[in-house]
């Protein structure tokens, strides 16, 4: 009965409406009401109580599985947590109840799904809290706002978007502020040129298509090196943003999440896909990326700010002295081979680059250079799997030579994908850092903390396996030794040049040079 006096209520009022229930058959109860929701288009938030992870599927009473209860009828699901109070639980939840009512509203309403797990005691319990842990914004607003602008661009005019004028103003009184683009951003000149009119950095995935390519003057605003610039926590506490605008996926960047994490924030997301991590965004829009610049630099001409030339001045300057230290640091270093690469590579090939440690050292040694790159990862679930089958498939309909760039475990983990890249043909180099294993585990506590023969067995499992033989079984050429041990010198950053044949396999160090 709940939940249908809930719809009713929605139905009537066409306001998302909250309906909460124990654990067990009632939250199964719901069903009804959430498929009706589900098909008359009505806002529902569906809020469960569950039992503690450690109760599910050892006999606990009013103990069902309520993962996903309610499969495709909800527009989204979430698990809450059981989180100790403090101020990171006290945003989380905030965060959390601002995407529910959003998603419920939003596009196509419907119902949203969020289930609470709870641990004794389940009563009040008197507790001394810190009043401030919990406050919101300080005007009482909303944690987080989510606006949509007009899919029409003529709509989205200088003129046409409404909150132009206002966001120009709020945007240009902020003279320390950044742009943080990521991947999937579907931005590069317009980005630039609103960066270029406020006098702030953009700091630039290396998959964001902003890192490699023409841009003109408004190249002078790119930073490429964020992620060690802001490794200095001197750097980073003198380069507190006023003002951040994200645009695309968060970059992975721990040092540059950790940057975030203090900066007020703006997300510029055509999908409307919450990715922000930090948990911190003041407001969600949710337009075009390059119409929203586009209109704001148009705004923004017209009353054009005064920016803080020792703001950008001091990112540049910071920015240039990462490739001094880059060539001076010895050889090998698997940094300097992805961006031998690079150099080497023709104008408009595609360099594929795998999970873990290489698109890590990509995106934060890679310069920003003019000629024409595409660059891609799987980093929508950051896993090695199917590395080369998906360089092998950019490959197909890339115009020049592809080039994966790879450690040597996603390599054997997606070994099928050789002969697959063989088979269709495709113009595919492979370059392999043969470093022994999984190295980006080095740099985890548990390489220090574990016994250091149980770490190399179980979690850095290198494999013993020649590649070259490898590569002879898939039928594809091979140069460079096995491992950084055997006596062979590495192929010279020219060796990944492309050149006759087809597909090809080089191999590289070993993984304590990642290290140096």
């Amino acid at each position: 009965s709940a939940g249908f006096v809930a719809l009713g209520i929605a139905k009537t009022t066409g306001k998302p409406v909250t309906v909460t229930c124990t654990s067990g058959t009632a939250a199964a109860n719901l069903m009804p009401a959430v498929v009706e929701a589900r098909e008359a288009r009505v806002p529902l938030v569906v809020m469960t109580a569950d039992r503690p992870p450690e109760l599910r599927e050892v006999g606990a009473g009013q103990a069902i599985d309520q993962l996903k209860l309610y499969g495709g009828f909800v527009k989204w699901f979430a698990e809450v947590g059981d989180h100790e109070p403090s101020r990171e639980s006290a945003i989380h939840h905030r965060a959390l109840a601002c995407r529910a009512v959003a998603t419920a509203v939003g596009g196509r309403p419907g119902p949203v799904h969020v289930n609470f797990p709870l641990r004794e005691p389940l009563a009040p319990v008197p507790e001394p809290l810190d009043a401030a842990d919990w406050e919101g914004r300080p005007d009482g607003a909303p944690w987080v706002s989510v606006t949509e602008a007009p899919r029409d661009p003529d709509a989205i005019r200088p003129r046409g978007f409404e909150r132009t004028p206002s966001l120009a103003r709020e945007i240009g009184a902020a003279r320390r502020g950044s742009i943080v683009v990521g991947a999937n951003a579907g931005v590069t000149q317009d980005a630039a040129d609103l960066a270029a009119v406020l006098g702030w950095p953009i700091l630039a995935d290396a998959t964001s298509g902003i890192r490699c390519g023409p841009l003109g003057y408004e190249q002078a605003t790119v930073i490429s090196h964020y992620d060690v610039l802001l490794r200095s926590e001197r750097f980073a506490d003198r380069h507190q943003a006023d003002l951040v605008i994200r645009i695309g996926a968060t970059p992975t960047s721990k040092p540059l999440r950790a940057w975030l994490e203090r900066c007020r924030q703006i997300v510029v997301d055509p999908h409307a896909t919450w990715d922000d991590p930090t948990r911190r965004a003041e407001r969600i829009e949710h337009c075009d990326p390059n119409l929203f610049a586009g209109s704001l630099c148009a705004e923004l001409e017209e009353n054009r700010p005064t920016p803080d030339e020792h703001w950008l001045r001091t990112w540049r300057e910071a920015d240039a002295l990462v490739p001094e230290a880059l060539a001076a640091t010895p050889d090998p270093f698997e940094p300097k081979v992805w961006n031998a690469v690079a150099d080497a590579a023709p104008e408009d090939s595609t360099l594929w680059i795998a999970s873990s440690m290489p698109i890590r050292d990509v995106e934060a040694f890679l310069p920003r250079m003019e000629k024409r790159l595409d660059l891609f990862a799987n980093r929508g679930a950051n896993g090695i799997d199917g590395t080369v089958s998906s360089a092998a498939g950019a490959a197909v309909v890339a115009g020049e030579r592809t080039y994966l760039l790879t450690g040597d475990l996603a390599l054997l983990h997606d070994i099928g994908g050789l002969i697959t890249a063989r088979r269709l043909g495709v113009e595919l180099t492979v370059v392999c850092a043969n470093n022994g294993g999984g190295g980006i585990f080095d740099f985890l506590p548990v390489a220090e903390a574990a016994d250091a023969a149980a770490y190399e067995e179980h979690i850095a499992t290198p494999v013993d396996v020649d590649l070259a033989r490898v590569a002879e079984l898939a039928g594809l050429p091979a140069r460079g030794g096995q491992d950084g041990s055997g006596g062979e010198r590495p192929p010279a950053p020219r060796a990944v040049r492309a050149g006759g044949g087809r597909s090809r396999l080089g191999t590289l160090l070993d993984r304590p040079f990642q290290l140096l």
